[in-house]
């Protein structure tokens, strides 16, 4: 059985219960940080190179100095120190922040070392005879920070969406701006129009899914039209279909919003033909290692 009881601290392996964190760190004080969900196939991490990349331009970005490169050799040992190693599907949650430093709203000196926190655990697929019934969702505004791009752990927002579709019966909130739907509380959005497969453009107003950039290549090699461009809320009621993507989502269709059903109110064969080939591309026998690196 996986034990789960290591984590890595700053630069440290040590067990889940002997791990701290400063009270002073600005990851606590001012959510100053940012992450990476890897999911993890068999052993072997998910399109690395693409997380790793993801990882560098939210870092960049706010200006928190840590190099994505130390993320290999960190997940190959959190996954054999937590016996994951022949697990089918588990992750490895990594969180940088900006260290620890009196509070201010300044940056703290230059030197401050960052504060580097990831654990590794299984996850799991939803039965198939429940993936097979769908999913609901709920609309809600969106209303995250203008620079969703970035995967920081200001969380808030996605936490209030989800809780509200929990509430009201539902596994998803789709987040809705400028009356145009942009993408799930903790996913990526798509909309299917016949043979046509649709999800919003790379941009500040969305997080770009490692998981959705497969999604785009399986859906352009199964032969399906694919858009990449934003889709009003309004014609949510006029698709066919609705899934949305994540890391561990994988994905997962949507046959009801706002207690209406999309299309006929049953998993479509668009979302099938692309969970089938989804599941084919990270299968351990062919895919994944193939991907390990993409």
């Amino acid at each position: 059985m996986p034990r789960m009881d290591t984590v890595f601290l700053n630069g440290k392996y040590l067990p889940k219960g002997d791990a701290y964190v400063s009270v002073e760190d600005r990851g606590f004080l001012f959510g100053d940080a940012v992450y990476e969900v890897i999911p993890i196939y068999a052993g072997v991490p998910f399109r690395l190179e693409a997380h790793k990349r993801r990882l560098a331009h939210s870092l960049d970005s706010l200006r928190i100095d840590f190099d994505p490169e130390e993320v290999g050799p960190m997940l190959g040992q959190l996954v054999e120190r937590n016996g994951l190693a022949d697990v089918p599907t588990s992750m490895v949650y990594l969180q940088v922040t900006r260290g620890v430093a009196p509070r201010s709203h300044h940056f703290p000196p230059d030197g401050t070392r960052p504060t580097v926190f990831a654990f590794a655990a299984p996850f799991r697929r939803p039965e198939g005879s429940v993936w097979d019934q769908g999913f609901g969702a709920i609309t809600t505004p969106d209303r995250r920070w203008a620079r969703v791009d970035l995967k920081t752990v200001q969380l808030l927002p996605n936490v209030l969406a989800q809780e509200a579709a929990r509430e009201a019966g539902a596994s998803d909130a789709i987040l809705v701006r400028d009356g145009i739907a942009l993408e799930a509380g903790h996913s990526n959005l798509w909309v299917v129009f016949g043979r046509t497969v649709r999800t919003h453009p790379t941009s500040h107003q969305i997080l770009s899914g490692i998981t959705r950039e497969l999604v785009l290549e399986l859906a352009r090699g199964c032969g399906y039209e694919v858009e990449e461009r934003a889709t009003p809320v309004e014609a949510l009621r006029t698709a066919s279909e609705v899934f949305v993507t994540g890391s561990l989502t994988e994905i997962r269709p949507i046959v009801r919003i706002d207690g209406h059903p999309v299309g006929e109110g049953k998993v479509g064969p668009v979302s099938r033909d692309l969970y089938r080939a989804f599941l084919d591309a990270v299968s351990p026998e062919r895919g994944v290692r193939a991907h390990a690196t993409a």
